[in-house]
């Protein structure tokens, strides 16, 4: 059974919380060369592990590196090109970010079958609020209806993953009509307050996200984690 370590890390800018992700990818990748090696750990060494990190960021757009800067329509906004797949989102307020720092090796190696359970996770989620979502062939995301509630983006290293996906808790839907949310020009953007009609407690959203994973990726929690 693999074991996962939950980090809430409160609010944090975009680019502290990517260089924290790096370098747990990176202590994961490096863990995995050594035993690869044969070479030994030394004895005071914190043992790499997988994680999920919570984080709710300030006001920022991101853009994948396969994305178009085009689809950002307020020039002046924040952009930070990154290194994962997709094309223009936000993060902000009343936005629950997830980062799952996963070895693969430890699963399975299909990316698209992780794109697919993470998918499932917040699937499963949003139906706890009364809601049914789904996919769309074709695209990647959680939609209710034609509207996107939860974005995706990742990278995969030596089968070590990166970055994750944006669930729209409370968040402020006005910021996502200063782009072309993903690229889609056809479809809208919603969030779980918006479904519901009411303000969402964020901690119950992340309580009931890291619920559904354990079961869909089939992995206990770390008992000192949060």
């Amino acid at each position: 059974m693999v074991t996962l370590r939950v980090e809430d890390l409160g609010t944090m800018p975009y680019r502290e919380a990517w260089e924290y992700q790096a370098s747990l990818q990176r202590a994961l990748i490096d863990a995995k060369l050594r035993r690869r090696r044969g070479e030994s750990v030394p004895a005071d060494a914190a043992p790499p592990e997988h994680r999920l990190l919570f984080v709710e960021h300030p006001p920022v757009y991101t853009l994948g590196k396969s994305g178009d800067a085009g689809h950002l329509l307020r020039p002046e906004a924040e952009l930070v090109h990154i290194d994962r797949g997709g094309d223009i989102t936000f993060h902000g307020p009343g936005q629950i970010v997830g980062y799952p720092i996963l070895d693969l090796d430890a699963f399975y190696h299909d990316l698209h079958r992780y794109l697919r359970e993470l998918e499932e996770v917040v699937i499963r989620t949003v139906a706890d609020y009364g809601h049914t979502a789904i996919r769309i062939p074709g695209l990647t995301g959680v939609w209710v209806n034609d509207r996107k509630v939860c974005a995706f983006g990742v990278k995969c290293s030596r089968w070590v993953t990166l970055h994750g996906f944006a669930l729209n808790v409370n968040t402020d839907l006005g910021w996502f009509g200063h782009i072309v949310p993903c690229g889609i020009p056809d479809k809208g953007v919603t969030s779980l307050a918006e479904l519901t009609g009411a303000p969402v407690s964020v901690p119950e959203v992340k309580a009931r996200l890291l619920h559904h994973f354990t079961e869909v990726f089939g992995v206990v929690i770390h008992k000192e984690s949060p």
